[in-house]
């Protein structure tokens, strides 16, 4: 009993600086259990902070027959371990296709389809706000960014109906929104609470590795014009710490994977964004750490885990 009481507690990673996505399908991809996964990001290295997906395909996959189990259980879990949630509302969520319609929804005239997807924003909200873990929303993935995904929408009357529709259900929480581009300025409605923005240095794009070129304090820079302009602070709610290379991660070899994303880029990264004072920063690439972690490379759970763990 005495060594169980002086057995160290596991440290924690500030959820007010740092947080993690976490994907039910990018775990499917690969086949990893995602029930695991997360309590490995939870217990092993110390998150308390995550961003989490409510895919319309996967919670409504026939119209009227709702599934919310396995999200039920991601948000469980965060909330037993002290943790703090920012849920995803809408069509456009994290994770490729980006776009995560139902397929009998798509079936249905545009009319019809945005009534169908009101109604199921609607019913995700009122499932969940009543868990005062969560403690934001996220609407729409990059909403507007036509360069990537597939069966994308873009439809600013759409966005601005679906905003206020979810300050209508609950407006206790602030509602985050993601910039569609590097470079441009939010400047039109509907205008959230927060902006979030992306951050990343090495990406395969036209048959070729290429390196971001834009400096730590353009960020800093963008976020003060936003800040200008609208009165909304901005944050980087996803910092790339997987790889970005030719084929999907679970297709690459180890060392094509290291060519984008290794421990010393893992750590560049990190200190990239700590730079900005952009907090809170939200990492992307979990579920690929716990991937390799189980597969015999601990090297990348623990980089996160020591350049996190540190007092800020």
């Amino acid at each position: 009993m005495e060594r169980r009481q002086n057995r160290a507690q596991p440290a924690i990673i500030n959820p007010e600086r740092f947080g993690v996505s976490f994907s039910l399908k990018q775990c499917r991809e690969f086949k990893i259990e995602p029930r695991d996964a997360l309590q490995f990001l939870i217990s092993e290295l110390g998150f308390r902070r995550f961003r989490l997906m409510s895919y319309w395909d996967e919670h409504e996959p026939t119209k009227g027959a709702y599934d919310f189990s396995q999200l039920d259980e991601q948000i469980n879990a965060i909330e037993k371990s002290g943790g703090i949630v920012t849920l995803c509302l809408g069509a456009r969520q994290p994770r490729w296709p980006e776009n995560h319609w139902p397929q009998w929804a798509l079936e249905l005239e545009q009319a019809q389809r945005y009534e169908a997807l009101y109604t199921y924003i609607k019913t995700v909200v009122n499932r969940y706000k009543s868990r005062i873990c969560i403690t934001n929303y996220q609407l729409e993935n990059e909403a507007l960014n036509r360069g990537f995904g597939l069966r994308g929408d873009f439809n600013r009357a759409r966005l601005r109906h679906e905003y206020q529709l979810i300050k209508n259900l609950d407006s206790s929480r602030p509602i985050i929104m993601s910039t569609s581009n590097t470079y441009g300025l939010p400047l039109r409605r509907p205008r959230p609470s927060h902006y979030g923005f992306t951050m990343y240095q090495i990406q395969y794009q036209n048959g070729a590795y290429s390196r971001s070129r834009l400096p730590w304090w353009w960020y800093v820079m963008r976020a003060r014009l936003i800040y200008f302009s609208t009165g909304h602070r901005s944050f980087i709610h996803e910092l790339q710490t997987e790889p970005w290379g030719p084929k999907a991660i679970w297709e690459l070899s180890t060392s094509e994977q290291d060519r984008s994303m290794n421990t010393v880029r893992l750590k560049k990264n990190i200190e990239l964004a700590k730079k900005t004072n952009l907090f809170p920063v939200d990492l992307w690439g979990g579920e690929w750490w716990y991937w390799r972690y189980i597969n015999g490379d601990t090297t990348l759970a623990r980089t996160v885990r020591d350049q996190l763990r540190s007092v800020y």
